[in-house]
């Protein structure tokens, strides 16, 4: 069980409050409610853009990662599509050095024109490495264009085209960072050896006095159901073949979110999940497969995605992907395999517990959707599971006509 206090300052910041004090250290970690989807959709990239911008300086500090390194601690971030998250773990001691950082960018980030070039290019260099000279780099761009239409999944978290960002102008970022890194929409959770009283008392020191913002109210366009199977085949500088199948499913606060992430495990999790063993250790068709779903705060995808063996069809195999498919939507799995993934979940779930850094993000993450309390019930939700509840859940999404699928076919030399 994970105790936690939470309180909220004047001008909304959100603050959660886990003690523990067997540990000398403390985890800050600050989540902005803000991810590629609440970006327009001819000015994308921006959110994985502040990600970079939130390191290159405020009014005070020149050099984020400097003064956290000389008090002893580290620190980094992410972006995802629906959050921006920073954190930094280091004595307890020096906590007020990390506060006293993260307040000064959330107040007084320093976005330039200088500053915007420099990370301009940081993000380019990054968006051409990942996404243009890798092989499959550009497989996320073209899912998300196929499985979304409306909603604004329909781009990676890196952007649409390395173009918003070379062309982004100044005035265009500093409205977005107006618009979103702001207390009203931020959750801050300090993790480890902090007391409630003392982290009230330095909470309100350091952050109290920054302005609220203006309130941010998310209006995305709905997803519309999937009615037909949609198929992109693109030929590609890559070293063998390539197949993405993947199928809208719930949200993940959704009651089939857990469900469905127990199919993902049983479709392939392991080396004894039924996929590697089909397709890798008998039929020898596949190098590499892997199930897994997104878990995104709205409904996300459950993707299969596999590399081919040399010489493999890749309708066939694709045909062999749902022949597996339709044995799993025959028959409810046995209990015996249903609880061997059960206990890998409970496993995963409870080591993650002994960091102090995951639970501050766990609870930052969990507020973030309106479901704190799931940080103490997730294990319990998933040992409840059945395996008739596994069998809905693959008939629900399991079908032909809610498939995206994605081909690389390997260019001829």
């Amino acid at each position: 069980m994970i105790a936690y206090e939470k309180f909220s300052l004047d001008n909304g910041l959100r603050v959660i409050v886990h003690e523990d004090q067997s540990t000398p250290l403390v985890a800050v970690n600050i989540l902005y409610d803000v991810g590629s989807r609440d970006e327009s959709p001819d000015m994308t990239g921006f959110a994985h853009l502040f990600e970079h911008l939130m390191f290159s300086g405020s009014e005070n500090v020149k050099d984020f990662d400097d003064i956290i390194q000389r008090a002893g601690g580290d620190c980094n971030a992410f972006t995802n599509s629906d959050i921006t998250n920073f954190y930094t773990i280091l004595p307890t001691q020096n906590i007020e050095t990390a506060l006293y950082l993260e307040s000064d960018r959330m107040m007084a980030l320093k976005i330039n024109q200088h500053s915007l070039d420099v990370q301009k290019k940081v993000v380019v260099e990054e968006f051409k490495e990942n996404c243009v000279n890798t092989p499959y780099g550009d497989a996320w761009h073209l899912i998300s264009r196929m499985a979304y239409k409306k909603h604004s999944y329909s781009w990676p978290t890196i952007g649409k085209t390395v173009e918003h960002i070379e062309f982004a102008e100044l005035n265009d970022v500093q409205n977005f960072f107006k618009k979103h890194y702001s207390p009203s929409n931020a959750i801050m959770v300090l993790s480890g050896n902090i007391s409630l009283a003392k982290a009230k008392v330095l909470s309100e020191k350091w952050f109290s006095d920054i302005p609220s913002g203006p309130p941010y109210l998310r209006k995305l366009s709905l997803e519309p159901k999937q009615e037909a199977t949609q198929k992109v085949v693109t030929k590609a500088n890559v070293p063998m073949d390539a197949v993405y199948i993947c199928f809208h499913v719930a949200e993940r606060k959704h009651k089939d979110y857990y469900a469905t992430d127990l199919l993902s495990d049983i479709i392939c999790n392991g080396k004894s999940s039924r996929f590697y063993q089909k397709f890798i250790k008998e039929k020898k068709m596949f190098s590499y497969i892997d199930a897994y779903i997104t878990g995104s705060s709205d409904p996300g995808l459950l993707v299969i995605e596999g590399k081919l063996s040399e010489g493999v069809d890749t309708e066939l195999a694709i045909e062999e992907i749902w022949n597996e498919l339709e044995k799993i939507k025959a028959e409810p799995i046995s209990n015996i395999e249903l609880q061997k993934y059960k206990n890998k979940v409970e496993s995963s779930l409870l080591f993650s517990e002994s960091s102090i850094l995951n639970k501050a993000f766990n609870l930052a993450y969990f507020e973030s959707i309106g479901e704190i309390d799931l940080i103490n019930n997730e294990v319990d939700i998933y040992a409840n599971l059945t395996s008739e509840e596994i069998h809905r859940i693959a008939n629900e999404i399991l079908i032909p006509e809610n498939a995206n699928i994605l081909v690389y076919e390997k260019q001829d030399a």
